[in-house]
């Protein structure tokens, strides 16, 4: 546990609710097929942007700081705003999406087990917090966009990728570093596990269905 207080910074949670909400509309500015008309692509960023940070704060009992912070929305519809702009020159390129997914998971993963340890959970509970801030705008994308869950799919180690960030913070964090050091170090692993994966399609392997043998 940490041994000075800490409390996540506003521009922190600001900087990744803006990130979220470009990502979340980049993505479904990608899914013309479904015919997602503008105001579509930025609720998509905004439940990118929203969904992580308000998971977060219902685990731990806090009230949200996305309603309770003036200027969480307005980034976040911002962010989403900037995304609908700059997709048509990033339409041909896929890096830049998976690499921006990485680093906002990564943010908000470094953010939900900074406060939750600030706010005294344990390790374990703190790497499930920042696991469920991680992934959880990507779970409510995925609701809204009718696709299968990411981090339940055979994939690109989606959410292995935040467990793995978040884990090394909450280490780190035992042994005295300061928390925005070991946040940016979270960041730093959940990008290169996630964009390793996506390079190397590292996969967990799929089940195979039990079947009898006949008699």
């Amino acid at each position: 546990m940490s041994v000075v207080p800490f409390a996540v910074p506003l521009w922190a949670e600001l900087l990744a609710a803006g990130l979220g909400g470009a990502q979340g509309a980049l993505l479904a500015a990608e899914h013309r097929h479904q015919r997602i008309d503008l105001l579509g692509v930025l609720v998509i960023g905004l439940l990118v942007a929203l969904g992580g940070s308000l998971l977060r704060d219902v685990m731990l009992n806090q009230p949200p700081v996305v309603i309770w912070a003036n200027w969480y929305l307005l980034v976040a519809a911002a962010g989403a705003l900037a995304g609908m702009v700059v997709q048509p020159l990033l339409s041909r390129v896929g890096w830049p999406l998976i690499l921006l997914d990485a680093i906002v998971m990564g943010m908000f993963g470094a953010i939900g087990a900074s406060k939750a340890l600030s706010l005294g959970v344990g390790p374990v509970g703190a790497v499930v917090v920042g696991v469920i801030g991680a992934i959880g705008g990507g779970i409510l994308r995925d609701v809204a966009l009718n696709l299968p869950f990411s981090f339940l799919q055979v994939s690109t180690l989606y959410a292995v990728a935040a467990g793995a960030g978040v884990t090394v913070l909450v280490v780190l964090d035992a042994f005295a570093v300061p928390v925005l050091v070991a946040g940016i170090v979270c960041i730093v692993v959940t990008t290169a596990v996630r964009v390793a994966a996506v390079v190397f399609d590292w996969t967990f392997p799929e089940q195979i269905p039990f079947r009898r043998r006949q008699a």
